[in-house]
């Protein structure tokens, strides 16, 4: 038997809960911006509080949850901690938003092998970035040290995501019918999606990444870009126009996502050449020798976020967005179809 030659300690077997405490310091005014009206605790207890909004007549509540996926590992091994806050909150309230719902407020959890104070700090303020920009409250959180199931530098993150929509205001996709118009929103890059292939493309590449360039830009830096969050844009859209399905362009790409909000003997039709597809998603394709389907059941392929709605209500709908900064198109629309199962097929494919 090994001689105890002293006492052992938490800190001895790995985790250190004063770093935890200084992490908490650096992080809290980062926090404290999130604030917003419902907030009724924030950091600091067992449970965050919030006061459902008395504007709503029948609240329904609204939650999601996800993470940020093999992306972490691309930003682990470059040193690229910056934005990846702003992935985890914008694939929870991206989801969120899809049923009508005002995102309220945001928990987080950063689990890792070894506390490393400065990279939990810019990770956490990014995720109070990310809250920010969609306008709801990080109300807290969850730090897990844990030596021996994580290695030193690596660490993981879920997000949790509730929001709030008027009962009858819900979107579900029971009010798309076809003719319906099929309006597209950018997409900032791969978002958080793909990326256990991207990275297998890599590792297959001799040429180490860090000396690739796209159009003058780094290619590290456009597949990091950090998730668009389009809360903000289509809360006021909702407000104009009566949007009938709503499409977070996520994990299953363009062809998994798009028929989640088409009901039966329905189907739509996309047109490929409406829009340009990113240079960053052609390289994947070239260097990765992949598919076009693959492409479009892999990647958003430039298209982050699908509106359906009335051809009546497009024009409305384009100027609306435009004024918000938003960069919209046309890509197809909703046809009848014979078979039961909604389904989505693209002109030349």
């Amino acid at each position: 038997m090994k001689p105890k030659n002293q006492p052992l300690s938490y800190k001895s077997s790995g985790v250190d809960i004063n770093a935890g405490a200084e992490l908490i310091e650096e992080i809290k005014d980062s926090v404290k911006r999130t604030t917003r009206s419902g907030v009724i605790s924030g950091l600091g207890g067992f449970g965050g509080l919030f006061e459902m909004p008395t504007s709503y007549h029948q609240p329904v509540l609204v939650s999601s949850t996800d993470g940020v996926g093999t992306k972490l590992k691309l930003a682990i091994k470059h040193d690229k901690h910056q934005n990846v806050g702003i992935d985890l909150v914008a694939m929870c309230v991206n989801d969120v938003i899809c049923s009508g719902a005002e995102p309220l407020f945001f928990l987080d959890y950063y689990a890792t092998g070894k506390l490393n104070v400065q990279t939990a700090t810019s990770v956490i303020k990014s995720i109070a970035n990310g809250c920010e920009l969609s306008g709801c409250a990080l109300i807290g959180g969850e730090t897990a040290e844990m030596p021996g199931m994580y290695s030193e530098t690596d660490y993981d993150l879920a997000g949790f995501c509730v929001g709030v929509v008027e009962k009858g205001k819900i979107i579900d996709g029971s009010k798309v019918s076809a003719g319906d118009s099929l309006l597209a929103l950018p997409s900032s890059g791969p978002h958080s999606n793909g990326f256990s292939l991207i990275r297998k493309v890599l590792d297959e590449r001799e040429t180490e990444i860090e000396n690739e360039w796209i159009n003058k830009k780094p290619l590290i830096d456009l597949l990091m870009a950090p998730t668009k969050i389009y809360v903000k844009p289509l809360l006021e859209l909702l407000k104009v126009v009566p949007v009938h399905g709503l499409a977070h362009i996520t994990g299953g790409g363009l062809l998994e996502n798009i028929p989640r909000f088409l009901p039966p003997n329905t189907k739509a039709k996309i047109n490929p050449s409406s829009w340009e597809i990113p240079r960053v998603f052609k390289w994947i394709k070239q260097e990765g020798n992949l598919d076009t389907r693959e492409m479009y059941r892999t990647f958003n392929c430039g298209i982050g976020m699908v509106v359906c709605l009335s051809p009546r209500d497009i024009d409305q709908a384009l100027a609306v967005l435009k004024k918000l900064g938003e960069e919209p198109f046309l890509i197809g629309h909703v046809e009848r179809s014979d078979t039961v199962e909604a389904k989505i097929y693209f002109e030349s494919l």
